[in-house]
């Protein structure tokens, strides 16, 4: 510490406390709570960019949303509901259940209708939930790619959960209303039609657990459409109290916007415009990854606890880093390979303050002022050499140049591979297994 240079007030102020290799390790992330606030607060720019993305293809949902509530709301106004009352015409004699009929035949049409705009924000999910998975293990991401990267990658799978949860809905929602209406009609077994309706949101409540497990796991790991759905059913019943609790706090915002009046609804909606979708997948997600690495990654072996920082690891221990699996994080590090080798990083470049100074040739000079000239150039290049032979191993020499060589190996393997499968025979594609 005593040979550390002394700054001023400003000098630190303008670069900082990050500069301070202590003050920057003891920041890193090393849980998945911290890394969650990490990218909320470091990453919040292009989080807004994500929310906006998906909530373009939530609009149809939030269009039939308020669809029916305007539709139900008209129905209470110009019904039939008075008729009889004082001077009403036309006199109906009966009208018990038609307000419950009339909102099953509503909602008969709006939540058939919730199916395919489910199929609609899948799209949306599907590429802003894989560019968040990317944040979370801290991959290079570029916005618009990565999200018709993760459209075209995991598509299927949301779509899955999706529909699934959407078609769920849609039963419980209409043995609901059915239910209510066997009530006020005094229907005979109305008692089981009202357990029937307890039964149907329990499963809508359980199956929208399932669903968003079957999200994170269809963009984390590659499976089929059974193994996708039991694996889903497998992780939420096995860690049942935690995603009950990581679901609430992740999905909060959209409740709020859902079942909430005046005041309190206008702040859902901004914070749902702002950032709400974004906040829900980046919660999620990083739970789920915590799930991953405790149950799932250990028995498969796959590497656990990525984007966090090892504090337990000694410094300068090597790091093995996993290949990107984000086709844009290989897309940058084939650029780099492909610039080739960075000549003021791989080597050593002696620094132009050592004291050494070039001969200044006078306004008249002579041969011997060139000679001395030539021999300053000389002693100067020599020099030069010296140092770099001197400090050739330096970690930081030697740790780029073995990154570099890693990461052409890892392209060229790459590329090889491909001319093997090109040139290898292809099985009928009804064998091929996903």
């Amino acid at each position: 510490m005593a040979d550390r240079e002394h700054k001023g007030i400003v000098a630190r102020w303008l670069e900082g406390k990050e500069r301070d290799e202590d003050y920057a390790r003891s920041t890193l992330p090393t849980s998945r709570t911290a890394l969650f606030w990490d990218i909320l607060k470091g990453r919040f720019g292009r989080l807004m960019l994500v929310n906006l993305l998906m909530l373009l293809t939530f609009l149809p949902v939030g269009f039939l949303i308020f669809w029916r509530y305007l539709s139900i709301g008209s129905n209470g106004i110009t019904g039939p509901y008075g008729a009889g009352l004082a001077f009403g015409y036309p006199a109906i004699p009966d009208i018990v259940g038609i307000a419950e009929i009339t909102i099953l035949q509503s909602d008969l049409v709006f939540f058939a209708l919730m199916i395919p705009a489910a199929v609609i924000a899948a799209v949306g999910i599907s590429g802003g939930a894989y560019i968040i998975r990317n944040l979370i293990w801290t991959e290079g991401i570029f916005v618009a790619n990565d999200f018709l990267r993760g459209i075209k990658r995991n598509f299927l799978n949301v779509l899955e959960a999706a529909l699934l949860f959407s078609v769920v809905l849609f039963l419980a929602r209409f043995t609901g209303n059915l239910a209510d209406f066997y009530v006020a009609t005094g229907a005979q077994y109305a008692g089981l039609m009202v357990a029937s309706k307890v039964v149907g949101y329990i499963f809508v409540a359980f199956f929208l657990l399932v669903s968003m497990w079957m999200i994170a796991l269809g963009i984390s790991y590659r499976q089929g459409p059974w193994a996708l759905f039991r694996n889903a059913v497998v992780m939420t019943i096995g860690t049942f109290p935690q995603t009950v609790l990581f679901a609430a706090l992740a999905t909060w915002p959209v409740f709020l916007a859902i079942f909430s009046k005046g005041v309190i609804l206008i702040i859902a909606l901004i914070l749902l415009l702002l950032f709400g979708f974004s906040y829900l997948f980046l919660l999620w997600l990083d739970y789920c990854q915590w799930a991953f690495d405790k149950f799932v990654n250990p028995n498969i072996g796959v590497q656990t606890g990525r984007g966090l920082y090892n504090k337990d690891k000694p410094a300068g221990a090597k790091t093995e880093q996993p290949a990107p699996t984000s086709a844009a994080a290989k897309e940058y590090q084939r650029m780099i390979v492909a610039q080739g080798r960075s000549m003021l990083v791989s080597r050593p470049i002696k620094p132009i303050d050592d004291g050494v100074e070039l001969y200044q040739l006078p306004e008249a000079f002579s041969r011997e002022d060139l000679q001395k000239l030539k021999e300053s150039k000389q002693s100067m290049e020599e020099d030069v050499k010296a140092y770099a032979e001197e400090h050739k191993n330096d970690a930081q020499y030697v740790e780029y140049n073995r990154e570099f060589d890693e990461r052409e190996r890892a392209i060229r393997d790459e590329d090889e591979g491909k001319k093997k499968k090109k040139k290898s025979p292809r099985p009928p594609k009804m064998l091929n297994k996903r």
